[in-house]
């Protein structure tokens, strides 16, 4: 059974609307006590563009064991939770990451929310962005198909594309059986080693290309604390990492640093300011464990400055 967990009022249009699941994450981290947190692309990308000022939503499923608090906080942090269902009988997609030498982490699957289906969208979905963002398979292709018409820019993260997941819910990277959902995209966003998986090329520049030769406009490799390399309008720009106060948690950065990138192209935006602004904005998330530490839009915008001045 399907419950609407929304109390919020529903808006027709939204700048940005995230698909993906939502995560229970249990972080084990060299810096912290063992944490178990919400998490999940819906969650980063979605805070990070409000704090700019964007108006968000997501499509996404959750189980019964879904906390009300969680639902509160999304909801305090101003995301749009029209579009969340909750499944009776089922449980959230859960994680178990655990942290090691040099960030280096080890994922595992503990639970998988049911899939996100075509009938699921619904056709009144109207968004200036809409940014699909897979964590365990969740999403089929047809959605992805119908998703495209739902708005001018489509944005993909394919990290949930590439996944596999053993018996004992031990995550690997895995080829992309069908990876024509490129061709549906205009922006692009993946770590080095995921777009490694997707194209086939270890190169990332000779990478980043082939991606373009889908039709995409602009694609991100993100790389951490060596920061970040932009592709648009056929010029590689790099992006440095913004400076955190202290490494804590690098979980859900590169979700926030597009939830960030997104909600300044959407004000046309020069891609690199948007880049340096999505820099600014991962950089106070791996400052706390969990979804805790985004900055505000002066505080984000002081950070993409120091970055950007120098380089631009």
């Amino acid at each position: 059974m399907l419950i609407d967990v929304s109390t919020m009022t529903r808006r027709s249009k939204f700048d940005i609307v995230t698909v993906g699941h939502f995560a229970i994450d249990t972080i084990h981290s060299p810096n912290t006590t063992q944490t178990t947190t919400l998490g999940g692309p819906p969650t980063y990308v979605s805070v990070a563009a409000a704090r700019l000022g964007a108006e968000v939503s997501v499509i996404s499923k959750v189980g019964s064991d879904f906390p009300k608090e969680y639902r509160n906080w999304l909801q305090h942090n101003n995301v749009d939770l029209s579009g969340l269902k909750q499944v009776e009988g089922e449980a959230t997609t859960r994680f178990s990451l655990k942290y090691q030498a040099a960030w280096k982490r080890k994922l595992q699957l503990k639970a998988h929310a049911p899939p996100i289906k075509a009938s699921d969208i619904p056709s009144s979905l109207e968004a200036q962005v809409v940014h699909i963002a897979p964590v365990a398979g969740e999403l089929l292709t047809g959605a992805v198909r119908k998703l495209r018409k739902s708005a001018p820019i489509l944005s993909l993260d394919p990290q949930g594309f590439v996944r596999s997941v053993t018996t004992s819910g031990s995550v690997r990277h895995k080829n992309w059986a069908d990876p024509s959902a490129l061709e549906l995209a205009d922006v692009y966003k993946s770590s080095l080693d995921e777009i490694r998986i997707v194209t086939g090329i270890a190169s990332l520049r000779r990478a980043a290309k082939r991606i373009q030769d889908y039709g995409v406009k602009i694609v991100i490799v993100t790389q951490g604390m060596q920061g970040s390399v932009l592709l648009s309008d056929e010029v590689f720009q790099e992006v440095p990492a913004c400076k955190p106060r202290a490494l804590v948690d690098p979980t859900g950065a590169g979700d926030a640093y597009i939830g960030a990138f997104l909600a300044e192209y959407l004000r046309n935006e020069d891609p690199f300011w948007c880049a340096c602004v999505g820099s600014a904005m991962a950089s106070f998330v791996v400052e706390e464990v969990g979804p805790h530490g985004f900055g505000n839009r002066e505080e984000t915008y002081a950070r993409a400055r120091e970055i950007y001045e120098k380089h631009a």
